[in-house]
């Protein structure tokens, strides 16, 4: 039959008959899809609907594994079936064993008739097997998670820190990615909404990764490249090399200068809360490196940003050389750009950065040091730092 004949019969738009073929349920505004997704095409809102809630015709087919029947197998079974075809001429066609169509129509079949959508939709509500998310239950879990977002740790922190804080507790053990479904997906929630500011990029909604903008380049006076830049450096195995940059605050009025040891991840911050010239950053970098000892002097990676127009009269102050990066290359001072990352948390774009004073950047260095790093084996850069302190 036709499907505008069948729509009509049905009672129906056809439309409404494409979209029921398709695993798809209209509800007001709304639109249900055969995995869950319950979309607003007026807000352009996604949210997860659980198995639960959903109808057997929202499912009618799916990716499975191999070993599952789909419903095009089902309906070859009923087809020949009707043919007369024993169970093994059924399974050789299906290239499965005749035990698997036996027990398929002993277990489907309605007074001795089998319908394939029929048993598809019975097959698909016995797996639904709907669970609420660990973070929607009241518990110490709970509690855990929702008090380290406030202290700014990040999903993937998280996770890790509950293994090495409760090595024998299971129940105390949750994924980033459920972490971050409780904040994001309305129906596997579970943490209130002002935890969900405490993520590092302030987002209301997930997006997809994108690839960062390109840098323009603002510094041609004569440098010496990353290219030129020792092998003991690259490699991170020798200790006291730094990288730095900017970050700065509303109309490029006051700035902070940021460094981060490259084989500790150890974050020094400087105060620059009137202007950001070449002047200046070079006496801030200055006073910075000079609070360290001569063997973590080794060198400074930086882009190739203007504020580093006195870059030979810092290295003649302090003795570190400085490297500069390739135009558009920002990995090349990646764990920068991480930290630079970490700091918008709590010195958000587009904001004044003069109101915060040398103490608030110390606290926040402080903070930034106590965390628990996966690129560190989830230990804290101050501890990195202290350990090397103590050995050297």
């Amino acid at each position: 039959m036709r499907r505008r004949d069948a729509a009509a019969q049905a009672g129906v738009h056809e439309r409404t008959a494409r979209d029921w073929d398709r695993g798809i349920r209209k509800i007001g505004n709304t639109r249900l899809h055969s995995d869950g997704r319950l979309i607003d095409y007026n807000t352009g809102m996604t949210t997860i609907v659980p198995a639960a809630s959903t109808s057997s015709l929202a499912a009618v087919e799916a990716e499975l594994h191999p070993r599952f029947l789909t419903v095009t197998e089902r309906e070859l079974i009923a087809d020949l079936r009707r043919q007369g075809e024993s169970l093994r001429a059924i399974g050789r066609v299906l290239d499965r064993p005749a035990s698997t169509v036996k027990r398929e129509i002993d277990a489907r079949a309605v007074k001795g008739v089998y319908q394939p959508h029929r048993a598809q939709r019975a097959w698909t509500d016995s797996r639904a097997r709907p669970k609420e998310s660990k973070l929607a239950q009241d518990g110490p879990l709970r509690g855990y998670v929702a008090g380290k977002l406030r202290e700014r740790w990040s999903p993937e922190q998280i996770c890790h820190a509950l293994v090495m804080e409760f090595p024998d507790d299971e129940g105390m053990r949750v994924s980033p990615e459920t972490i971050y479904q409780a904040i994001y997906v309305q129906a596997r929630g579970g943490l209130r909404r002002e935890v969900a500011v405490a993520l590092r990029t302030g987002r209301t909604r997930r997006r997809p990764h994108r690839s960062p903008e390109q840098r323009t380049r603002r510094f041609v006076d004569e440098m010496v490249m990353i290219s030129d830049r020792p092998a003991e450096v690259e490699d991170r195995a020798v200790p006291g090399h730094w990288e730095g940059d900017l970050i700065v605050g509303t109309r490029s009025e006051s700035a902070i200068v940021t460094l981060v040891e490259r084989s500790t991840r150890y974050v020094l911050l400087g105060h620059l809360p009137g202007g950001h010239t070449a002047e200046e950053v070079r006496d801030v970098l200055t006073s910075l490196i000079q609070t360290l000892p001569e063997h973590l002097r080794g060198s400074l990676t930086w882009d190739q940003g203007c504020e580093m127009a006195a870059h030979k009269q810092f290295t003649v102050a302090t003795g570190v050389p400085v490297y500069f990066c390739d135009p558009h290359s920002p990995w090349q001072r990646g764990s920068n750009e991480n930290t630079n990352g970490l700091l918008r948390q709590y010195f958000p774009k587009g904001t004044d950065l003069s109101v915060h004073s040398a103490e608030d950047l110390q606290h926040v260095a402080q903070q930034l040091n106590g965390r628990p790093r996966k690129t560190l084996d989830w230990n804290k850069p101050a501890e990195r730092l202290r350990d090397l302190l103590t050995t050297t």
